[in-house]
């Protein structure tokens, strides 16, 4: 059988089998299974075990539970609330601010939980009900708490930077600290066109009130002490990893102590919590592990049927240079995140697009920032875009999905500009990792 009419039989088989409903995991595993027996017999089947063994035994994996468990218990600790009553003080007051203080606490959130959905859940249910009931139009609102919310994609401890980095197999300290830079860029752009656009259309945000404007100045510097702790744990993630004194694992254990002391600190550490704490972590990681092992099965043994290599080179012998190349991975990520899960376009397309960046000459941590930032896009593009629907969930009845999508424009167009901005200037990303403590 050629090659062309096997990858063609393994995109309709994987197509066939979505549209039947079977999860993103079981459809990759059952594609590996089913060609793998069926291209090199029943011997062949232990290239699907060999290949989830391997993965089990990387201890870098172990990050991934432990940041999860800390996003699971901030979630929990009140720390969200804590950050936007104390940036709503400080910022509510000027035209917009309190959709300056939701991205800004947003980005704070991002440095500590990497789990977008949190961060949109609990926005929803804190800030927008304020921007509502000081007269804020639904459009400023909404746009901004998605949008916020998707931070969480490239500011570290981003879980989505921890499968680049063992996917591509780079160093997820570099990753993260690649991750700084655009990420606090894109969330300066996102206030930049909010203070804007504000003063430009007063009427969407009405002037702080009489209570805003009485806070004392007293009252606010000794809210600021709301953000020490948070900024502590962020510091400990990502501090130890730049000074090189942790290792991602490491890390990830000194952000769940952290998250932990923040939750008894607010008075949140209790049994219960907990306990919701480690069946949410148990699922997320087993959703995402299963993921992992059924994507590793299905590529091992498409590369191993000479499917890879065929793909590699026919994209480095395009007629488009090699920067083209890489806006062609990029539109394919666009694209395929208007349909599929982040996870699944990471270990469908990184053992296929690494090798062909590498052999055109790209730094792979750069690609990683440029796959989180197509994966921030993806995640607001209608008309699947999974942070319109998590907002959904918890916004007020009378605010329907049509209105949310038409919010996003704005920011999706920013974040198109952010990344043509990455794209044409690596350094944004590169300049930080450059820096650390070898």
């Amino acid at each position: 059988m050629s090659i062309t009419l096997l990858s063609f039989l393994f995109v309709a088989a994987f197509l066939v089998l979505l549209l039947a409903g079977l999860p993103l995991a079981f459809a990759t595993g059952a594609i590996a299974v089913v060609f793998t027996y069926f291209l090199f017999g029943a011997p062949g089947l232990t290239l699907v075990v060999s290949r989830v063994f391997t993965l089990m035994g990387n201890y870098v994996l172990v990050s991934v539970p432990l940041f999860i468990f800390m996003a699971c218990i901030l979630e929990r600790a009140g720390v969200a609330e804590a950050i936007f009553h104390t940036v709503h003080v400080w910022a509510g007051q000027m035209r917009g601010g309190l959709a300056v203080a939701v991205i800004i606490s947003c980005a704070l959130m991002a440095a500590m939980v990497g789990v977008i959905g949190a961060e949109i859940v609990t926005m929803g249910v804190v800030a927008l009900p304020a921007m509502l009931n000081r007269g804020y139009k639904k459009d400023l609102a909404l746009g901004c708490i998605c949008a916020g919310g998707g931070l969480a994609t490239l500011i570290p401890p981003s879980v989505v930077l921890i499968m680049w980095g063992l996917t591509a197999g780079v160093s997820i300290g570099q990753l993260y600290m690649a991750g700084v830079v655009p990420g606090l860029m894109l969330a300066a752009m996102y206030i930049s066109y909010i203070i804007i656009r504000c003063r430009l259309q007063p009427e969407l945000a009405p002037p702080a009130s009489a209570e805003d404007l009485a806070v004392p100045l007293s009252e606010k510097l000794a809210l600021l002490k709301d953000l020490l702790l948070p900024s502590a744990v962020a510091f400990g993630v990502l501090g130890s990893l730049y000074l090189g004194w942790a290792t991602p694992t490491e890390a990830a254990g000194v952000g769940v102590l952290g998250a932990m002391l923040a939750a008894w600190v607010n008075g949140r550490l209790s049994w219960a919590n907990m306990k919701i704490a480690i069946a949410d972590t148990t699922k997320v990681t087993a959703m995402l592990y299963w993921l992992f092992f059924g994507s590793s099965a299905l590529i091992g043994v498409y590369t191993l049927a000479g499917g890879t290599r065929l793909i590699q080179e026919t994209m480095t012998g395009l007629p488009v240079g090699p920067l083209g190349v890489i806006i062609i991975i990029q539109v394919i990520w666009i694209v395929l995140g208007c349909f599929i899960d982040w996870i699944g376009i990471l270990l469908l397309t990184a053992p296929i697009f690494v090798p062909v960046a590498s052999a055109l000459g790209f730094d792979l941590v750069w690609l990683g920032v440029l796959f989180c930032m197509n994966m921030q896009i993806s995640y607001i593009s209608p008309p699947f875009g999974p942070a319109a629907f998590y907002l959904k969930g918890v916004v007020p009845g009378h605010v329907t999905l049509n209105e949310i999508f038409a919010s996003i424009w704005p920011y999706l167009i920013l974040q198109f500009i952010a990344l043509g901005l990455l794209t044409a200037f690596p350094q944004i990303a590169l300049w930080l990792p450059g820096t650390m403590d070898k």
